[in-house]
């Protein structure tokens, strides 16, 4: 195999590195994790992750992990509200959707990101991630690369990966191309206990998500394992709106006043989430890789996930698309169609880049359809199967 005597670095413990991790190791490879957080149980931001057949269950299969995703998965979590800005409930599929449907290629499991790093580092053997490796910078060191951490210490591998996300520093040794802003801006709050904190919105939620649109502007929201509820207040705006606002974003009762302002179409039933979120709020510029981008295969050097190709969130699949590069880049390294490393990566890489192309692509139009005048009806009309 191109790996025999070869060490492997990932750069960075999401979905993607760990899953890589797993998949490299089950053909017999040298692989180190190297993670920023400090520990396994550093906290995890984001929402829930639905996993798609052709692609993250595809990779968590070939892990040899369903019987373990099956234990944490949440049955039921995917079902869906979609309300208008009174929060008047015009779509529901709680009613209709199984809670098990593995097979089916429209069957989306939700998993939360810590149950899904548990699961992925469980899988590993013992030592090899390494947590508190906040990466600065690398330089090339024979055949391989010598990569710096923040805390002062480093590590040689012969071939580097990196899966340090959106802000990947690693990206620059590859490419220039920076992504662009789509011109949406997602503000995420997070209401710790919600049953007491936002009983109105943890009783409609009912372990599900809602879709709210009105006036251009969304709210998506979804209930936790460890019973929060996510939600982020979707809307258009300028790429420096959170220095430009003036809001302080720690700060329950200016946040709430803003909504009002902002959205003073919509229900006072949605105050409840501004009133007792926790702080801060976060501002998250939605970005996206130009989908022409391209570049040299390098020989010891590659990208997956958001480092590779950061898209919108609006066709959940961002987690998706890294754990299926995960499932590829391990296969054109081990599987012994290539001649040598390089080969293997710019296979991986071509392959990707169009396959992410064309999702981003999905993203940024679903972008465009949520913020529109129309967006409830679109939306309404795609959930009904028309």
């Amino acid at each position: 195999m191109l790996t025999d005597n070869k060490t492997i670095a990932i750069v960075g413990g999401g979905p993607g590195g760990l899953t890589l991790a797993r998949l490299l190791q089950l053909k017999g490879a040298t692989v180190k994790v190297y993670e920023r957080d400090f520990n396994e149980n550093a906290r995890l931001v984001g929402s829930p992750l639905d996993m798609h057949e052709e692609s993250g269950l595809a990779a968590i299969r070939k892990a040899e992990l369903m019987n373990e995703f099956k234990q944490y998965y949440r049955p039921g979590a995917d079902r869906m509200l979609i309300m208008n800005e009174q929060a008047e409930i015009l779509y529901s599929d709680h009613d209709t959707k199984p809670e098990e449907n593995f097979g089916n290629a429209h069957f989306r499991p939700e998993i939360d990101r810590v149950p899904l790093r548990r699961m992925l580092l469980a899988s590993l053997q013992p030592g090899t991630v390494v947590w508190d490796s906040h990466f600065t910078s690398m330089e090339k060191q024979g055949e391989g690369w010598l990569l710096q951490f923040k805390n002062g210490t480093t590590a040689y591998a012969d071939i580097v990966i990196a899966g340090d996300g959106a802000n990947s520093k690693i990206r620059t040794y590859v490419t220039g191309i920076k992504p662009f802003y789509s011109g949406i801006l997602m503000l995420e709050g997070n209401v710790n206990h919600a049953d007491k904190a936002a009983p109105h919105m943890h009783a409609l939620a009912n372990g599900g998500k809602i879709m709210a649109f009105g006036n251009e502007k969304d709210i998506l929201l979804g209930q936790k394992g460890n019973g929060d509820l996510g939600f982020y207040a979707s809307f258009k705006a300028g790429e420096d709106w959170a220095k430009t606002s003036g809001l302080d974003l720690n700060h329950n009762k200016q946040v709430l006043q803003w909504f009002k302002t902002t959205y003073p179409e919509w229900s006072p039933v949605w105050y409840e989430l501004f009133e007792n979120a926790a702080i801060p709020f976060i501002p998250r510029p939605i970005y996206c890789m130009p989908l022409d981008q391209n570049w040299e295969a390098l020989p010891n050097l590659t990208l997956i996930g958001d480092a590779a190709h950061v898209m919108p969130p609006f066709a959940g699949e961002g987690a998706n698309m890294a754990m299926l590069d995960a499932l590829e880049l391990s296969e054109c390294l081990t599987e012994g169609n290539y001649k040598d490393v390089q080969s293997a990566i710019g296979a991986y890489e071509i392959k990707m880049r169009a396959r992410a192309a064309l999702a981003a692509h999905e993203s940024l139009e679903n972008g465009e359809r949520m913020h529109s005048s129309t967006a409830l009806d679109t939306m309404l009309e795609f959930f009904s199967g028309h």
